[in-house]
């Protein structure tokens, strides 16, 4: 990088804002949403117009090309290059003013479109053009791409609302289009004048054309339009600082009819025909694109035509004529908020889902939104399928049928030489199909590297060279993203997959959703960007680092793309050991919040927990580490050595608690949680003392222990054990109360053999060894990559439970030695014999059923365990479906644990909660303490804000009397230590109803 630091040196001291050239910071915008990479020589963060001018000016002189990128979700490449990258996110992003009586708005380029929206919001209107990444992209971005959304069939364009334009062309003119010519370059209107014929029949006339520049938009019957003409050209002829836009009136009321047809060609054909209702929305769906069916009414595909009024009645009256109108399979009306907003979840996923096709395999944009007359959408959609097949390729198609635009990802193979061959005859021969049906190459995400090299097809060659003639008169010396339609590079350069291994490397984790291989985990992360998605997220965990500090590098995606770079080695040259990639992983939770909430399922967590594991290979760790990863150890130490009592004297006393804390690498402002004076293991010992004894003495005797119906047996985890026994207490007085018997796990390992007797012991309790050990999750060493340590820790584990974990056939039982053991029982109808496992603490029970599969791929151990795997409430449902919990009549509010949420899910939960009379809902996001992370030195702030953006403000909402929930040990911890407030286990407050009842 040594040629541009002078060019380093002279952006720094010419503008305010931040200047990157660092390795981090080009590796971050290496990519958009698209196929396709380039490396930047730097990126820069204006602050202001003058910043946008000085950046210009600097680089116009070194002959470097800038490229302007908001939220980075463009599809078609045009929000990389390889000069310098201008980030509006991060200053010039705000609202800057909005009048309601003349319905406009005045932002900047950064600002993102659902921050625009909350602000109209109050006064009834909205920006009408809503892309599905409303959440994250930003004004100057749709201005570029010309987006749409799903309600263009109602509002149309973003160049439909855009009113003017402050922009600074690439010499440094500050101008600003609009009307009657307002704020045209010079010559651009001889151009336009002298081209009339050839702009009035060039251009074909469809809802969704968005190919090209808007040239036509210049012509005297459209109002000489400088502004709307600018809109689409995607960053190539200047660069937006402001824009004033149009709002419209948002309907009172909506509602959603939701149509069943046999396949989506038929969806196709009818999508036309309902535009008489006058729509908000007719978007399409297959059922191929859709997790699961249940809530849709029947068919193979459906639209989705959501309609407006005054009241709700009118909205309903609205949508059931829709339905009257439709010729459906089946339908539905659906009216309520949360219904239309669970449908439209779906929708608004599938620009990620649809990556990965029903049996995994990957699929990618290059064809995502090409656009045809609607009443041509059924034929164009059956020629798309035949020429799919004929390249033996699939797809699923979905998208805006209302406006004829088609989004769809294919499974083109972009990794190999044949497979890059193919997508490009593929995409010459689907140019010439969207083209035959009379329609446009891009339909809403704009032309990019994808499809600016067959404009020709539908242009043809002299308007292309008008397209060329009007870049030369706003940018002659091609300064601003050059390669982007005009003089496009090829659409089968610059691939991002050509600089990733060929060969899967070398990992500890298996991966079995991507074939073992590590970069195809990676290569999930399309740039989509949900994880960048701020302001309220309802039930979404995802991304709580972004959302606390609001940078990319602490995205999802930001770290997904530091991944892809360390693999490709060309920007992050030292591999595992970068201190790039280490930096941007430190602030990462491990709340596998992205696990569940991306929508193709980037797992941070695990790929964090490999890092580290590959960082620390033989080298010393951070002294976290050791302290905290190792907690399992200490705290049974302390247990064995009973003392607990020493331990919290010693952290009480102030200089040496933070001698302590200094030595752990824990945050000074931690106060370390105090230990139990009793472990709960030997509570529950004394309990059950007795009752195993007798079983013992059955076993022995050779005959099967005498348990009960229903039994489970609960998991001493750690936090449990060591720090909380009293959500252990409770949780055994609400189990047994629906008679479920409990059992507590062997400290000692047993095997399953023939007793002498003939008969099996019971479940195999033989004593193998007299070696103390403890079941254990591996969590806390899962979450720093200590995975030698974690496999060994869960090895031993499967080793005491192996007898636990078998069925009576999978017993090694030799035929003729003895008589035959007595017949088993029969298999329970939900769930197998012998009893599951209950582990109330929801971070253990997530590591068990999803990272210890995934840890030990090859031992089916590890599947039997996490497959018996159940939460409290999960056992409660299960085992006891009959029973009825107290019926408590309080308020509650608190988290549902960001583990619960990603992996086990909180269904359960919620109906246990709805049975108890426990009323109200639980907030999204993270606690942000998060096992270790909110204790380990330099993290306290970042876990602070995450605990601020949903879980400390709901608890302070709180009327009196409301029960906090927290299921989770680190969520009750940050809870007390950041709010004074005891967060309650739900077995807890459940077993305290229970004592009520008795009284």
């Amino acid at each position: 990088m040594s040629e541009f630091s002078e060019l380093e040196a002279e952006l720094r001291g010419a503008v305010r804002g931040e200047v990157g050239f660092d390795v981090t910071s080009r590796a971050l915008v290496t990519m958009d949403a698209s196929n396709y990479r380039r490396v930047p020589v730097g990126a820069v963060a204006p602050r202001d117009a003058d910043d946008v001018a000085a950046v210009l000016e600097v680089c116009r002189t070194h002959g470097v090309p800038v490229v302007a990128r908001g939220g980075g979700t463009s599809i078609a490449g045009q929000a990389t290059g390889t000069g310098v990258v201008l980030d509006f996110t991060r200053h010039m992003n705000r609202l800057l003013a909005l009048d309601p009586a003349t319905r406009t708005a005045v932002v900047q380029p950064g600002l993102v479109l659902d921050r625009l929206q909350e602000a109209a919001a109050p006064h009834g209107l909205r920006f009408g053009p809503d892309p599905s990444t409303h959440g994250r992209c930003t004004l100057g971005g749709m201005i570029g791409n010309n987006s749409c959304g799903s309600h263009s069939v109602a509002w149309g364009t973003t160049a439909d609302s855009v009113r003017e334009l402050d922009v600074i062309t690439a010499r440094g003119r500050r101008l600003r289009p609009g009307r009657d010519w307002a704020g045209a370059p010079r010559g651009l209107r001889e151009l336009v004048e002298g081209e009339l014929a050839r702009l009035r029949t060039g251009f074909p006339d469809l809802p969704r054309r968005i190919s090209g520049y808007a040239l036509d938009a210049l012509l005297p019957e459209k109002g000489a339009d400088v502004a709307r003409s600018f809109c689409g050209s995607e960053g190539t002829l200047g660069i937006v600082t402001e824009a004033t836009v149009g709002l419209v009136e948002s309907p009172r009321a909506r509602a959603l009819a939701v149509l069943g047809y046999a396949d989506e060609s038929a969806a196709a054909e009818a999508a036309a025909g309902l535009l008489g209702c006058a729509p908000l929305t007719v978007e399409g769906m297959a059922a191929d694109l859709v997790p699961s069916a249940t809530g849709l009414p029947r068919g193979g595909a459906w639209l989705f035509v959501e309609t407006g009024g005054e009241s709700a009645a009118e909205a309903r009256a609205r949508a059931e004529a829709v339905v009257r109108a439709a010729d459906v399979l089946d339908s539905l009306v659906v009216t309520d908020a949360a219904g239309q907003r669970a449908l439209w979840r779906i929708r608004e996923d599938a620009a990620g889902t649809a990556t990965r096709l029903p049996d995994g395999s990957e699929a990618w944009p290059g064809w995502e939104d090409c656009a045809v007359p609607p009443a041509r959408l059924g034929a164009y959609l059956r020629d798309f399928r035949a020429l799919l097949t004929a390249h033996g390729l699939r797809g699923t198609p979905y998208g805006h049928f209302g406006d004829g635009c088609v989004h769809v990802r294919i499974d083109f193979d972009l990794l190999s030489e044949a497979g890059v061959a193919r997508f490009r005859r593929f995409s010459e021969e689907l140019a010439d199909v969207v083209v035959a049906h009379g329609g446009s190459l891009s339909g809403e995400h704009g032309d990019g590297q994808a499809r600016a090299e067959l404009l020709p097809k539908m242009y043809g060659d002299e308007l292309v060279a008008l397209f060329a003639r009007a870049k030369g008169i706003w940018d002659p010396d091609d300064l601003l993203n050059p390669g982007v339609l005009v003089r496009p590079a090829p659409l089968d350069a610059n691939l991002r997959f050509a600089v990733l291994p060929r060969e899967p490397v070398p990992v500890a984790f298996g991966y079995p959703a991507d074939g073992g291989d590590f970069s195809a985990a990676v290569r999930r992360c399309v740039g989509v960007a949900k994880c960048r998605t701020t302001g309220p997220s309802g039930a979404s965990v995802m991304c709580p680092s972004f959302r606390a500090t609001g940078e990319e590098e602490h995205s999802t995606r930001g770290r997904a793309r530091l991944l892809h770079e360390m693999l490709a080695g060309e920007l992050v040259t030292d591999g595992w050991r970068s201190t790039e990639v280490r930096d941007a992983l430190d602030l990462c939770l491990s709340c596998k919040g992205c696990r569940s909430d991306c929508p193709v399922g980037v797992d941070m967590a695990t790929y964090k927990a490999e890092f580290l594991h590959q960082h620390y290979a033989g080298r010393r760790r951070p002294a976290a580490h050791y302290s905290m990863g190792w907690l399992p150890r200490w705290l049974r130490l302390v247990a064995r050595t009973r003392t607990a009592a020493v331990v919290n004297t010693f952290a009480s006393v102030r200089p040496l608690a933070a001698l302590a804390k200094r030595l752990g690498g824990i945050a000074p402002e931690r106060r370390i949680p105090r230990l139990a004076a009793e472990p709960f293991s030997r509570w529950e010992r004394r309990r059950q003392r007795g009752r195993l004894r007798a079983w013992r003495a059955q076993a022995r005797a050779g005959r099967r222990p005498d348990l009960p119906g229903r039994m489970a047996f609960l998991w001493p985890d750690t936090f449990t054990e060591h720090l909380s026994p009293q959500v252990g207490r409770a949780a055994v007085r609400v189990l047994e109360a629906a008679g479920v018997g409990v059992v507590q796990l062997p400290a000692r390992r047993w095997k399953a053999r023939r007793s002498d007797a003939g008969g099996l012991d019971g479940y195999g309790m033989s004593l193998l060894n007299p070696r103390r050990t403890r079941a254990c999750c591996g969590l806390t060493y899962l979450s720093t990559g200590q995975l030698d340590r974690a496999r060994a820790v869960l090895r031993e584990t499967l080793d005491l439970l192996e007898p636990f974990l078998l069925l009576p056939s999978d017993l090694d039982v030799d035929a003729g030695a003895g008589p035959d053991p007595e017949p088993e029982p029969e298999p329970d109808d939900e769930f197998p014999y012998p009893p599951p496992f209950v582990v109330l603490e929801p971070s253990c029970a997530a590591a068990l059923r999803a990272d210890l599969p995934e840890l030990l791929p090859d031992d089916p151990r590890a599947a039997r365990l996490a497959a018996r795997v159940l939460t409290f409430a999960e056992a409660l449902e299960r085992l006891a479906p009959d029973w009825s919990p107290p019926r408590l009549e309080r308020p509650v509010t608190g988290q549902t644990h960001c583990h619960q949420h990603a992996v086990l899910g909180d269904a359960p939960d919620r109906r246990l909660r709805e049975a108890a009379a426990l009323t109200g809902d639980l907030v999204g996001g993270c606690c942000g303490l998060a096992g270790n992370f909110g204790f380990e030195k330099g993290h306290f702030e970042v876990s602070k804000a995450c605990a601020e953006d949903q879980l400390l403000p709901a608890v302070r909402a709180a009327e009196p009397g409301t029960v906090v929930l927290a299921d989770g040990f680190s969520c009750r911890t940050q809870l007390e230590q950041l709010a004074g407030v005891r967060g309650r286990h739900l077995a807890e407050v459940l077993a305290e109803g229970l004592e009520g009842e008795g009284k």
